[in-house]
């Protein structure tokens, strides 16, 4: 299961980037919104390594 922490994000976007099928930006803040918690694999892992303020936490 994915976990964010919206009040630590930084809005890198790093994770949308990484992917965009499981992490988009809110248009208000550009904080991460979490679209899939139950998403697995590579481009999961390298969002929750590649999140600058570790915002994000995959169980």
């Amino acid at each position: 299961m994915i976990r964010v922490d919206r009040e630590r994000c930084a809005s890198s976007g790093q994770c949308a980037l990484s992917a965009p099928e499981v992490f988009a930006q809110d248009e208000e803040d550009g904080r991460v919104v979490l679209l899939d918690e139950t998403a697995t694999g590579p481009a999961i892992r390298r969002a929750v390594t590649g999140c600058p303020t570790q915002a994000i936490r995959s169980d």
